[in-house]
Order: C-alpha cells, then sequence, then structure tokens
C-alpha cells in the first residue's frame, strides 16, 4: 500500500444496551430501551472513517479466533479497512456498553486479548508508504512508538479524556505531531494545549460536544462550531471528527479548514447508531 493511513490500535465487538438513564449502585431490575452489536474501538471508528473519506487504511490491531472475531473481521475488511496484526486464541477484545440517549456510557469490558510484543518488522511493512501513522492508546501501540517515531513519518494520537496525570498517556504525548483529546478529563485544557505546542507538537486538537472544538498550533488558538444535525448517536463522533481532520491535513489544509472538515465529518457518525453508516448493510 502506498498514500495509506497506519492506524495501531484496538477494535472490538460491541453490545450496546440503551436505558433511560446509568443504573445506581444498588441491587434492581431495569428494561432497556434498546439493545444491539455492532463494531467498536477508536481504532475501527477512525478507520472506517477515513474509508469513507475514500483513504486507503491498515489498522494493526489484535483479533482472536473465535466465531465473533472472525465477524469482526469481515465486517472491516468488506467495509474496505485492511486489517493485520497477530491473531491469537481465544476471544477478541469484547465490550458491553450501558447507554443513554444523552452520551452516557459506561464501558464493561468482557474480554481482551492477551499482550504479545509486537513484531517491529511487521509494523515496517504495514507502514511503509504511509502518509501518517495513528498510535491509539494500547499496549501494542505504546511499545511500537519508538519504532513509529523513528519512521519519520508525522504521528498523531488521540488521548480521549486524559486527566493531566496518567502515566500511560505520557509516551503518545511525546511522541505526536497531532494530539487530539476532549475536554471531559481536564477543566482547563488550554493550558496543557498550549504546553504540548511549546514542547514541540505540530497541533493540539480538543473536542467540545455540542461547543464544537479548538485547536492550538504554531499560530495560535483556533476554534469551530459544532455543525447542527440531527443526533441518533454520539458513539463515534469523535473518532469521525479526528478522521475529517487528517484527512483535511493530508491533503493540504491549514487548521482552520482541517477543523470545519473534521467537524463536518463528525455528523457522519452521529447519524447513525453504528461507529460509521457503511456498517448499517453489514451489520443486521
Amino acid at each position: 500500500m502506498r498514500d495509506h493511513v497506519y492506524i495501531c490500535g484496538p477494535v472490538s465487538w460491541n453490545h450496546l444496551v440503551y436505558l433511560d438513564h446509568l443504573p445506581e449502585p444498588r441491587s434492581h431490575t431495569r428494561f432497556a430501551l434498546d439493545d444491539y452489536e455492532t463494531v467498536g474501538g477508536t481504532s475501527a471508528g477512525k478507520a472506517l472513517h477515513l474509508v469513507g473519506l475514500g483513504r486507503a487504511v491498515a489498522c494493526h490491531t489484535v483479533l482472536g479466533n473465535d466465531a465473533v472475531s472472525d465477524r469482526l473481521r469481515s465486517v472491516l475488511e468488506t467495509a474496505g479497512v485492511v486489517v493485520g496484526g497477530p491473531t491469537l486464541a481465544g476471544a477478541s477484545e469484547r465490550h458491553l456498553n450501558l447507554m443513554t440517549e444523552a452520551g452516557e456510557r459506561v464501558s464493561i469490558y468482557l474480554s481482551v486479548p492477551d499482550f504479545v510484543a509486537p513484531d517491529v518488522a511487521e509494523f515496517e511493512t504495514f507502514s511503509s508508504g504511509a502518509v501518517a501513522l495513528v498510535m491509539d492508546l494500547s499496549e501494542r501501540a505504546r511499545a511500537l512508538l519508538p519504532a513509529a517515531v523513528g519512521n519519520g513519518l508525522p504521528v498523531w494520537t488521540d488521548i480521549h479524556d486524559y486527566d493531566g496525570v496518567s502515566d500511560f498517556h505520557e509516551p503518545f504525548i511525546r511522541a505526536a505531531d497531532y494530539i487530539f483529546m476532549n475536554a471531559d478529563g481536564m477543566s482547563e485544557p488550554l493550558t496543557f494545549m498550549r504546553a504540548q505546542v511549546a514542547a514541540g507538537a505540530t497541533a493540539v486538537i480538543c473536542t467540545l460536544g455540542a461547543d464544537g472544538a479548538m485547536a492550538v498550533d504554531a499560530d495560535g488558538l483556533h476554534r469551530v462550531n459544532a455543525v447542527s444535525t440531527p443526533v441518533t448517536d454520539t458513539n463515534g463522533a469523535g473518532d469521525a471528527f479526528f478522521a475529517g481532520y487528517l484527512n483535511a491535513t493530508v491533503m493540504g489544509a491549514d487548521t482552520d479548514a482541517a477543523l470545519s472538515s473534521a467537524a463536518k465529518q463528525a455528523t457522519v457518525a452521529l447519524g447513525t447508531k453504528h461507529l460509521h453508516p457503511a456498517l448499517d448493510a453489514l451489520i443486521r
């Protein structure tokens, strides 16, 4: 592959259960408003949206060898994602997500594959010819960060609701040229964002939900409003935003234009109950 985006990180098979409000910590019975199974994982969301934007994607992840894993791989590959990485005995990553229509979520990990030290030669094969490297939070991506930095390509990461102190996130922050986050973990993310640009990051982008997003780069602070759209489900909107920004940047857009493209792409995820509408026809 050439001119593709390399993504290293988690994909999962999720069971989503919608409730009128999240359960209280006591024994009781509740009735679900809706439930369904679908593809999950932040790397899957980014990959699906980049493919939808016409970008070739190689997703380096870890899958199991059971029937659910086979279905997960089949859905991703049918959607156009090139899936690589080891296949281990047992189950892939699976989640039970308790959701509300307001976007609240409790994620329960049902299974997680064992950690296997990544093959650097395999990384080099999958990343060869890429235009960007996306290193999503995972033990596997963390182990590959030195190889990613040594590759010389722009490194992108998504630290989600980073609280400013988590040790696990620090190597990703130090390695990345482009850092994405949301404002849930910090009361004042701008201080952190400016500090990372001063330390050498090209840009730090923070999503703000219905309030849009902001970015800090060498030129200062940039903002974009959220695009008004009917909301079916909020799952994957952040990954869609990331994909829109990355794709626009690779095509030569400046920060303001990339933010606009990202905000528009987020609406693609908001309009479907899956991570991307391409899954509507693949998961029934």
